[in-house]
């Protein structure tokens, strides 16, 4: 029953990021970015079907533990491009680091106006780093894993959705700045969109996305030490 179950789970996922996909290729608008609109339609199909969480992960979590090779195959377009990291590796280090300070601190500095509880501040403090990352680093700062995936989640589709029309403002043309900008803001969401603009974009923005979670990991749990110590 478990595997039936796990099998028609895992259809319905691909079945519905396929036809997503379908609808973003046609439109093009970065709003219909796949990753959110299928992940919107397939909560919509659980909630209208009385469906839990815990039933729906019997197969999703099969989906789920393919995160990892999935992030790793990104090494392949960096191999490609290393010619382009080493030539600026000064450029790549420098936007990777400010993004990240920005990002972790502006979320910090907002949790900790609005006054948030310790908990939420803990959980919102690693959303700028990828999501296996970051559930990691909250849980080991006392923070709720959940929330912090939420909070990455956001992160990461406001940056996908919002960074190509931030790149058409300022009139960005290099793909390595592109790259670095969305692979830091947005992590593995902004990376996938980094596709869309070559291989020397999604490249960076891999880097960037490692770049963060080192940084991340080591300045997260300092910035938590300074506050609640």
């Amino acid at each position: 029953m478990n595997l039936l179950l796990a099998l028609a789970f895992i259809a319905l996922s691909v079945g519905v990021y396929l036809l997503m996909s379908m609808l973003y290729k046609r439109y093009r608008l970065p709003v219909l970015l796949p990753a959110l609109t299928a992940t919107f339609t397939v909560v919509v199909l659980l909630l209208g079907l009385h469906i839990s969480y815990e039933t729906y992960m019997i197969g999703g979590e099969w989906i789920n533990r393919l995160l990892g090779p999935a992030v790793v195959s990104l090494a392949y377009p960096l191999y490609k491009q290393r010619h382009v990291l080493w030539n600026n590796l000064p450029a790549v280090l420098g936007g990777t680091f400010t993004g990240l300070l920005v990002g972790m601190f502006s979320g910090l500095l907002l949790a900790l106006w609005f006054g948030f509880s310790k908990i939420y501040v803990l959980s919102v403090l690693p959303k700028s780093i990828t999501t296996a990352v970051a559930i990691q680093i909250s849980g080991n700062l006392g923070g709720d894993a959940s929330l912090t995936s939420v909070f990455v989640m956001i992160a990461g589709f406001t940056g996908a959705i919002g960074g190509p029309y931030i790149i058409k403002l300022f009139r960005i043309r290099g793909e390595a700045g592109i790259g670095i900008g969305l692979g830091t803001a947005s992590h593995a969401l902004g990376t996938a969109k980094a596709l869309e603009y070559g291989e020397q974009a999604v490249s960076m923005s891999s880097v960037a996305m490692t770049v963060s979670a080192i940084v991340g990991s080591i300045v997260g749990p300092v910035a938590a030490w300074m506050l609640y110590h």
